[in-house]
């Protein structure tokens, strides 16, 4: 399998059919193929799909309400954000700079590159199941991209300037899919302790997703904890 076929491109709330592809056309103009949609603006994604150049990749591409499963086998997941002033809770990389660890992982493994909505980009909690952020260097005069622009430009570093470097491969580690399953198993014995209070119960979700992906778990090990807070969940519902 091509290292290409190991990428997914996210789009999350896009809501402009031009953007949307622009952002398919670049994807087939680098080797790319597989796109997914999070909850697209229905009406913008429908007229997207006669986007001249797009068709192969706009046919394929999978759309879903939910960004884990959209991430899903991805082991390595990047947001892309140009907000410099907004309080960022990751390593926030440069595109020259991360496009190699990018590349580097795509070699033998799954990631996934997430792009937010045209007006407001991703939100802290789309950020939160990334592992870290990059941004294009743009002109301080006009920091903003539109976002087929951006898919492109990334597109672009990772197949044309991009390549592996040894030395920035990383050990095995879960998938996002399994990251989300921990959460989401852990979530309602964290409720039923009163550790997450209904009053912060977002930026606490947000907080435990982030420490999960810090965490950065072998397969084997994230299948091994999952189990462990099963049994404590089956353990407090049987005591």
């Amino acid at each position: 399998m091509s290292w290409q076929n190991h990428l997914r491109v996210v789009l999350v709330h896009a809501r402009n059919s031009l953007n949307i592809g622009a952002a398919a056309r670049a994807m087939l103009n680098f080797g790319f193929s597989s796109l997914w949609l999070v909850k697209p603006y229905d009406v913008a994604f429908r007229a997207a799909r006669s986007a001249v150049g797009a068709a192969e990749v706009l046919e394929k591409a999978r759309v879903t309400s939910d960004l884990g499963e959209a991430l899903g086998e991805a082991s390595l997941i990047v947001g892309t954000s140009g907000v410099e002033s907004r309080s960022q809770h990751h390593v926030q990389r440069s595109l020259p700079e991360g496009s190699h660890a990018i590349r580097t992982h795509l070699e033998s493994r799954q990631a996934a590159l997430v792009f937010g909505s045209e007006k407001h980009g991703l939100s802290n909690r789309d950020l939160s199941f990334c592992d870290w952020v990059v941004s294009i260097p743009t002109h301080e005069n006009c920091p903003s991209m539109n976002l087929g622009q951006a898919v492109a430009v990334c597109c672009y570093e990772l197949a044309r300037h991009a390549k592996p470097v040894p030395a920035l491969q990383t050990p095995a580690s879960a998938t996002a899919e399994q990251r989300d399953r921990i959460v989401e198993t852990l979530l309602p014995i964290l409720e039923r302790s009163g550790f997450l209070r209904p009053d912060a119960r977002r930026s606490q979700t947000e907080k435990i997703r982030r420490l999960v992906s810090r965490l950065r778990l072998a397969p084997a090990d994230a299948r091994m904890v999952q189990a462990m807070i099963r049994q404590v969940h089956w353990k407090l519902d049987h005591p």
